[in-house]
């Protein structure tokens, strides 16, 4: 499919999409990109927790009804393991064309200390989100995996039809159950499913807990930020509106059975249910101290480094092929990690009122 045709098929229907973790930071950019496309309905759900400043999620939310001219975003704050209230909204909707399901509790770190919030967030919010696709008849469900799932897999790139059988966090596990579960459904109802395996994403109106927020933070205030490993980890860090692109992009696509699937040699991204999974990943591994040096000559400011252990759950490369979403949708993320990082950078200062001296 070409781009060409890629825009016809977006836009000669309007459809009707539920988005969870609509003021979150990837589900603000694709709400975002599905408006400026303006042949969509948009539901969203939040739960606008405090994990990280919820000023900032109430500001997406505010930037996307400026964005809305065709008041075609509505917007609903209640968490996912809520069953009721979410099948209210299917209810009243009667059903989705797209349900695009990005609410979780993020954070490889955060679930050694709290993992019994993952356990309700991304293990049963997601049950209910998929009993509702099933009672619903929604037509076409993507939901946010992760690349932590291959744990600590030597093999790169990181490659769809790897094994990833064995996780090194409680976060990566409860991804894997999604990928799961979500097979299970595809096979007994003949739901159609999209898991997307993201790749450190960052960017403009980024998460305050995030790497590239937390160095830009510290070394701008001149106070010291924790490296793991001497910042000898790779990381193949994705931009933000990349993503957003690849996942309007696959709402065109809607998963088939596989015909060529062997269950004699069953590949992991494929099914002979209406199942599919993909790397989003910008496939351009960089270390994290080379990162933090670009970050360093943005603002003139050498870090302060206070060198730590690589952490329980941490892993030491990421690395995505993305040879499938690019035979897909004919595109992959392209944006330079200079180039994100400038993006980044320029916002990230005028959110926080910086001037820096050119």
């Amino acid at each position: 499919m070409n781009g060409k045709n890629f825009f016809h098929i977006m836009e000669c229907k309007l459809k009707k999409i539920l988005l969870t973790g609509a003021a979150g930071f990837i589900g603000f950019h694709v709400i975002k990109k599905l408006l400026e496309l303006e042949n969509y309905e948009i539901i969203g759900i939040d739960n606008l927790n405090n994990y990280y400043d919820v000023n900032l999620k109430k500001q997406r939310i505010l930037e996307l009804k400026k964005l809305d001219k065709n008041n075609s975003f509505s917007f609903h704050s209640f968490d996912i393991i809520e069953k009721q209230k979410l099948i209210e909204i299917f209810k009243e909707n009667k059903s989705f064309d797209i349900v695009i399901n990005l609410a979780a509790q993020a954070s490889v770190r955060y679930s050694l200390t709290h993992p019994d919030i993952y356990i309700k967030s991304n293990v049963e919010g997601f049950l209910n989100i998929l009993e509702c696709c099933r009672y619903y008849n929604a037509s076409h469900l993507i939901y946010a995996s992760s690349s932590s799932v291959y744990g600590n897999n030597k093999k790169l790139p990181f490659n769809e039809d790897d094994t990833v059988d064995h996780p090194i966090s409680l976060y990566a596990a409860t991804k894997k159950s999604n990928e799961l579960m979500a097979h299970t459904y595809s096979h007994l109802f003949n739901l159609p499913v999209t898991g997307l395996r993201f790749f450190t994403v960052y960017g403009p109106w980024g998460r305050p807990d995030m790497a590239l927020y937390l160095f830009a933070e510290a070394i701008l205030n001149e106070k010291s930020l924790n490296l793991f490993n001497e910042g000898n980890m790779l990381r193949d860090f994705t931009y933000v509106e990349d993503v957003s692109e690849s996942i309007v992009r696959l709402c065109g696509i809607t998963p088939t059975s596989d015909k060529n699937w062997d269950p004699l040699n069953p590949k992991p991204s494929s099914s002979s249910s209406p199942y599919k999974i993909y790397n989003i990943g910008n496939h351009t591994p960089i270390l994290v101290k080379d990162v933090i040096s670009k970050i360093e000559n943005y603002f003139g400011k050498k870090a302060i480094i206070n060198n730590e252990p690589i952490q329980p759950g941490d892993v030491y490369a990421t690395y995505a092929d993305v040879k499938k979403l690019y035979d897909a949708v004919q595109f992959q993320p392209k944006t330079s990690i200079d180039d994100g990082l400038v993006y980044f950078l320029n916002w990230f200062s005028e959110y926080n009122n910086i001037k820096i001296k050119t």
